[in-house]
């Protein structure tokens, strides 16, 4: 069966700017992406239905028109339980959980309703508000069967040893790691050095390094290729991204191709304890989310300097460059450069040539498509405000 994962148009907009690089079902949300959740559970082609400028790098091979093709929303999350009521679907239903459309087969014309609860990245804080259970989910699916490598006699686990997974070729020597409260996963290639303290639930993804003296709490995801050091409380970072040093991150997501300076921190929690407000892009102002605690959210390519300071609940957009003295504003559109002192634009043959550079270093080429998506992504955020 052909699948397509696609993009529910008002919960893309709401994820901005994470979504402007991204199809939403590619969004790390646990150990995976919520489109390879999936394809563990319905085997079959994949296809994307997403915004035009991105269909050349996520394509959409099947026929749209097919009677047989069934459509998942991309910001859904399966378990055994869901994928089993949206492969039960007819041609001419549609699976529904209230008025969420999870999936449909054809048209979808019969309303199917579904009658369990479900997990849904609906805002931006989702991620990280979901990201401890998806974690706990991920690891029972992926480690089902699996052997984990020995866990050195060096590693104190406070808890049961089986909830420690490592990865064929991961080092992990001299730290603690405390599994009472949920798991810890460490893919392969990853390491984890002496003197760091990790609480479960945590992933940390392939070829990722935890630095030594890090503290790690519960609900962090490092994608692939990320580096972590200093302080970070449920925290994902997509992938490719770097917070190294020292310096606080929380209730924080953060795209791929980013990099957070020496020293840099983030504030997830107002002085007075007021309930935060965060930018919204479609509605072209701050929200209110009911939320106490939410940190820095960073779009991809973006970058931080060396003790850069980040107010509580700061959106920053893709391709910018933050950097000196004081707090810059709550939300930074893309492709900006500087910090209290004021912005400007950011030239995007400067911009390319720094990603680029970026992506050399983790073997990893800067495509024409990822050029087009760059700059339409550009010509979007000139318009933004027009």
């Amino acid at each position: 069966m052909d699948f397509v994962i696609f993009d529910p148009d008002s919960v893309r907009d709401n994820l901005l700017p994470l979504t402007y690089t991204r199809p939403v079902g590619a969004l790390r949300v646990g150990i995976t992406t919520i489109a390879e959740k999936w394809a563990y559970y319905l085997f079959g082609e994949y296809s994307w239905l997403t915004e035009h400028y991105l269909s050349e790098k996520f394509p959409c091979e099947a026929d749209v028109t097919a009677d047989n093709l069934l459509l998942i929303a991309g910001n859904v999350l399966p378990d055994q339980q869901l994928a089993q009521a949206v492969m039960a679907l007819n041609p001419g239903q549609a699976l529904y959980k209230g008025d969420r459309r999870i999936a449909a087969v054809g048209d979808g014309h019969e309303h199917i309703e579904y009658s369990d609860d479900i997990m849904a990245v609906d805002n931006l804080y989702d991620i990280f508000l979901l990201n401890g259970r998806a974690i706990c989910d991920d690891f029972a699916r992926i480690t089902t069967g699996q052997q984990s490598a020995p866990v050195s006699d060096s590693v104190t686990v406070i808890g049961d040893r089986n909830r420690v997974f490592l990865a064929e070729g991961a080092t992990v020597e001299g730290c603690i790691i405390n599994v009472k409260n949920g798991p810890v996963y460490v893919g392969p290639q990853a390491e984890i050095m002496e003197g760091a303290t990790l609480r479960g639930p945590i992933a940390i993804g392939p070829h990722s390094t935890v630095n030594m003296g890090a503290r790690i709490y519960p609900g962090t995801t490092l994608g692939p290729w990320c580096k972590a050091g200093g302080e970070l409380n449920n925290v994902v970072m997509q992938g490719y991204s770097n917070k190294a040093h020292d310096g606080f991150l929380g209730n924080a997501v953060i795209g791929e191709w980013c990099n957070l300076g020496a020293g840099c921190v983030a504030s997830n929690l107002k002085n007075d304890y007021t309930l935060i407000k965060l930018w919204n892009y479609p509605a072209h102002r701050f929200l209110r989310t009911d939320l106490q605690f939410c940190g820095l959210i960073m779009g991809d390519h973006s970058k931080a300097g060396i003790n850069t300071m980040f107010n509580t609940a700061t959106v920053v957009g893709v391709g910018c460059n933050i950097h000196g003295a004081g707090f810059p504003r709550n939300f930074v559109a893309s492709f900006l450069e500087g910090g209290t002192a004021g912005f400007s634009d950011v030239p995007m043959d400067k911009f390319f040539d720094i990603a680029s550079h970026a992506m050399n270093r983790r073997g990893i080429e800067l495509t024409e498509a990822d050029r087009n998506i760059l700059l339409a992504i550009r010509e979007i955020a000139d318009n933004y405000y027009k």
